[in-house]
């Protein structure tokens, strides 16, 4: 069946269609878009973090001072405010601040090197953009200090203390310090930085700005992963956000200024970034979390707040599952708990909704390069577990064969190809690259694999560049990792095809797994690999079974909390 027939839209939810793109363009910016927020619902607390309370009328004067400071230190529109601050008050007006500027944020990972932040940077200012950075002083005196000599038309740097709003606002600052903060150095401000709190919030005017930015200027540059290469920055326009955040109101009949929300997810990555402003567009209060691997500090923040929106990756579900006291929380207020950025262990589904409540857990599907949701389960219709759901409004989607290029028949696994107003202009200062992700219809090449199913629905069986190839055969390496997962000695485990030297051009699978601790055998390690190979062999075809077998304490993971594969490539090479 054709994509052209987007026969999945008879399993929406009841009363939801294509909208007029009118919708969202008409709203010009986003940063237009948050002011009516801040406009409608100034009391509302817009942010809690450590404690501290923040309005949405607080947040508007603090952003309007960040906007003001970026303006009279050189920035102009469209230049760069790179962010490199965990999930904190000061990225939310750091972020809002540069848009009401006209500038374009970029988000930087807190867990890059100084080698990677430098490469950022520079890829950024090679186009001749002029760029501002905003980091933690502990992350400039270990990090940025070391490169800041080879970035010269770096034109500003913001310096931000961790515990400046918890000191201002909280009179037990001290004990939250000993905590967040050890070994804290000072850094030594000279021209060209400023302190975030000092130089910025103390001494800029807090008057309004024009906001009513060109909805088709590009709002951020938001760096991929580079998994399979040096990391491209993905071009959103304003339009490509707002258009992303309207269908997802329409599709979860979401009501301004009635939600309380709280995520994982890092700013810096495009989830995190989303829901931050999905918060702001919609006057949620925003329940902020510094850290996402202190899973008591989650604990504390769902019980404290009761949020009725939360999302994370299975990773850190996982994580809180294990925990007896993620356990006793009261989830009545929660509707709607997202999952997304990997796909979800089944053995776990129905674990997590039996604490959660049933039909609340949702998988969505998304990339940074399509700001970024594409699927989605339905939200009062059908949920299929293990699947990320249906095209969402104003979609296309089709499946492609990777070798021949042409459309699969329904249930055959193919590279998703998607089209809408939510993919990206392109990747910046580099148009090969863009040519190869973007055909000439205007699909964009996701690169991972899947299946649809009858009705619609996409279920994910591995990325491209995942998949192994023995003897000529394909092997989706989600595919093994969700069957051998059901071994009762696993905790974890990731897949992945290392060189075959007996046969070039082929593959041998490779299995990382962690072992449960309180998994109990008198089996030595040789002989249980070959119970894991045993088990694997009866649920698997001959040639997806795992050849190598690598017992691991832990298994590395990305800064948005999936298992990095690209480390344990490094590890078998």
């Amino acid at each position: 069946m054709s994509h052209e027939d987007r026969f999945w839209k008879k399993y929406w939810d009841e009363g939801l269609e294509d909208l007029d793109p009118d919708r969202w363009e008409s709203l010009g910016s986003i940063a237009n878009a948050i002011q009516k927020s801040i406009d409608d619902f100034p009391d509302k607390i817009a942010l809690e973090f450590l404690g501290v309370e923040l309005t949405f009328n607080q947040l508007n004067a603090y952003s309007n001072q960040f906007a003001h400071a970026l303006l009279e230190n050189g920035l102009e529109e469209g230049d760069v405010v790179a962010i490199h601050l965990p999930n904190n008050i000061e990225y939310v007006i750091a972020l809002i601040g540069t848009l009401k500027a006209g500038c374009i944020v970029s988000g930087v990972s807190i867990l890059s090197r100084d080698v990677q932040i430098q490469y950022q940077l520079s890829d950024i200012l090679e186009a001749g953009k002029k760029v501002a950075l905003v980091t933690l002083d502990t992350y400039f005196v270990n990090r940025v200090e070391k490169i800041i000599s080879t970035l010269p038309q770096l034109k500003l740097v913001v310096i931000s203390d961790f515990n400046a709003f918890i000191s201002k606002f909280r009179s037990d600052s001290d004990t939250l310090k000993s905590r967040y903060t050890k070994n804290r150095i000072k850094p030594l401000f000279r021209k060209g930085l400023l302190d975030f709190h000092e130089d910025i919030l103390e001494k800029y005017p807090s008057t309004p700005l024009d906001v009513d930015h060109d909805a088709s200027a590009i709002a951020c540059i938001q760096y991929t992963g580079g998994t399979t290469g040096p990391p491209k920055g993905a071009m959103l326009t304003h339009s490509n956000i707002l258009s992303n955040l309207v269908i997802l109101n329409e599709w979860f009949g979401l009501k301004r200024g009635e939600d309380v929300a709280c995520t994982g997810f890092p700013f810096f990555h495009i989830a995190g970034l989303s829901f931050c402003l999905n918060c702001l567009f919609n006057a949620q209060k925003q329940v902020l979390v510094p850290d996402p691997r202190d899973i008591n500090y989650i604990i504390d923040a769902l019980k404290n707040n009761r949020p009725s929106i939360i999302t994370n990756v299975p990773v850190l579900y996982q994580l809180l599952l294990n925990n007896e006291n993620f356990k006793k929380l009261d989830f009545s207020n929660l509707k709607y708990c997202f999952t997304s950025a990997a796909p979800f262990p089944l053995e776990i589904y129905e674990d997590l909704e039996s604490v959660i409540g049933e039909g609340k857990l949702l998988e969505l599907y998304g990339m940074t390069e399509t700001s970024p949701v594409i699927t989605i389960n339905p939200f009062k219709g059908k949920k299929k577990p293990g699947s990320i759901g249906l095209p969402i409004m104003n979609t296309e989607i089709k499946i492609v064969d990777v070798i021949s290029n042409k459309e699969v028949p329904l249930g055959a696994p193919g590279e998703i190809f998607v089209r809408g107003p939510q993919v990206m202009q392109g990747y910046y200062n580099k148009p090969e690259e863009t040519k190869n992700a973007i055909d000439e219809e205007g699909f964009f090449h996701t690169g991972d694999i899947a299946v649809m199913d009858e009705e619609g629905y996409l279920k994910i069986v591995d990325r491209s560049k995942d998949m192994i190839i023995v003897s000529g055969y394909k092997v989706f390496s989600k595919k093994v990792e969700e069957t051998i997962y059901r071994h009762p000695a696993i905790d974890n485990l990731a897949i992945i095809g290392v060189p075959n030297p007996k046969r070039p051009g082929s593959e041998i699978v490779k299995a990382f797994i962690k072992i449960d601790e309180d998994y109990q055998t008198d089996k030595d390690e040789k002989s249980l690999k070959e119970e894991i190979e045993d088990f694997a062999r009866k649920r698997c075809s001959p040639y997806e079974v795992p050849k190598i077998i690598q017992f691991v304490d832990d298994l590395p993971l990305t800064a948005e909390g999936n298992i990095d594969k690209k480390q344990l490539r490094n590890r078998t090479n």
